[in-house]
């Protein structure tokens, strides 16, 4: 694999913990409803349970945030030391 298929990699890799990370905040916002329709409701299995899931989906999205950050960080330094911005003006752009 040359380089700026390495990069290109990279880029789709970003995108794709870009799309977790999107799908851990939507699920986030989910369990939160859940948490506030069930203050009306009452559930103690849905009291008891939820809270839960919230803290491992929060976690889950701090997480899957900061690999992303990091990995971003690893694809700018992959293309200034390989002079690829030089090369390919789009890829500081990605």
């Amino acid at each position: 694999m040359d380089k700026i298929e390495k990069m290109h990699m990279m880029d789709k890799m970003l995108r794709e913990l870009e799309d977790i990370t999107n799908s851990q905040t939507s699920l986030l916002k989910k369990i939160t409803q859940l948490e506030a329709e069930n203050i009306n409701l009452g559930n103690s299995l849905l009291e008891k349970r939820l809270p839960d899931i919230h803290e491992k989906i929060d976690e889950a999205l701090i997480e899957a945030t900061a690999v992303n950050k990091e990995f971003a960080e690893v694809r700018e330094k992959f293309v200034t030391d390989n002079k690829l911005s030089e090369v390919l003006p789009e890829a500081t752009n990605s």
